[in-house]
């Protein structure tokens, strides 16, 4: 049984060591402090947390000014509520002066399963962002993935957004591989059939897919994107180049994510046969997190059948 992290506790955990080191950080949430698990941060740094209330726009906004004037805010709450009531706010008074505002969403994707349904699973929030000019975006695998790159963001001047999950994220186990904010990581490498480009909660099962298509003969190359922007297009079109075909495993809309990131590098430097899996463009029910990935066509099954089949294409 894969392990199971807490996401929201690993960016709350390593946003209070980066205050203690930097006494420009702030926390700025919107209703939100239970969400992402601020109340430690609020108790140890008061005077460095401010909730604005259910007022996206204006934490956003509150952040834009801060920012202006030398602090390093952190914007925490839910990743919809955030890339979608205060998308103008973003684009306009943080990405447009390149400000350093730090956006962290919460909830990101299907994964976060039953609590509250469709109105609290964000899976449009990555293909949002990736439209506004100048922000970094990260998508961590896992708990030690969220504080890897809440200490890289911190550390790079500018705009730049993390999407954290519910509080029982599934762990990526056994590999203590490097990150480098704008490089890929590679997690796995069974040989040169074919690549599988994945990222955020559905890791493992990528993982997984790659050591059953082992097994038949089929020998996949297992490629973490954990930033989307700005993507790592050498390492991508190296590994395109080397494998001839891919398929990309995400748990977000299938149009306007990691696939659609991938395909465009394909398109436009290197043409080879790819599979995108993700949610198909629909509004998703509730449900346990690992029932309802699998019910959307983002198991490892999915992932098996659409390796054999660009495969299968690149040899046409």
């Amino acid at each position: 049984m894969t392990a199971l992290g807490n996401t929201r506790l690993a960016f709350i955990e390593t946003l209070i060591e980066l205050a203690e080191q930097d006494p420009k950080t702030v926390l700025v949430c919107a209703d939100s402090v239970l969400v992402v698990k601020g109340r430690q941060f609020a108790q140890k740094y008061p005077d460095r947390f401010i909730d604005v209330g259910i007022a996206e726009q204006n934490a956003v906004n509150c952040a834009a000014g801060m920012a202006a004037c030398g602090l390093i805010p952190y914007v925490a709450t839910y990743a919809g509520f955030l890339t979608m009531r205060a998308c103008e706010q973003i684009r306009t008074f943080v990405a447009y002066p390149g400000l350093n505002v730090k956006l962290i969403g919460a909830n990101g994707g299907i994964s976060a399963g039953e609590r509250e349904g469709v109105t609290h699973q964000f899976f449009e929030d990555l293909g949002i962002l990736r439209a506004i000019p100048g922000i970094t975006i990260v998508v961590p695998a896992d708990d030690t993935q969220v504080r890897l790159a809440a200490r890289a963001i911190h550390k790079i001047h500018g705009p730049a957004y993390v999407r954290i999950g519910s509080g029982r994220d599934p762990r990526v186990d056994g590999r203590e591989i490097p990150f480098e904010l704008g490089k890929i990581r590679i997690l796995a490498e069974h040989g040169k059939d074919l690549t599988l480009f994945t990222n955020g909660f559905v890791v493992n099962r990528a993982l997984k897919a790659a050591e059953r298509l082992a097994q038949e003969g089929i020998r996949a190359v297992v490629a973490d994107v954990h930033t989307l922007k700005p993507l790592d297009k050498e390492g991508i079109i190296t590994l395109l180049k080397q494998t001839g075909a891919a398929v990309t495993i995400e748990d977000h809309n299938i149009i306007g994510g990691l696939g659609s990131a991938i395909a465009e590098c394909s398109v436009e430097d290197c043409p080879v046969p790819i599979q995108r899996i993700g949610l198909p463009d629909c509004f998703p029910r509730s449900g346990l997190p690992d029932p309802l990935l699998d019910y959307y066509h983002i198991g490892i099954n999915d992932i098996v059948e659409a390796a054999r089949a660009v495969v299968r294409k690149k040899k046409i």
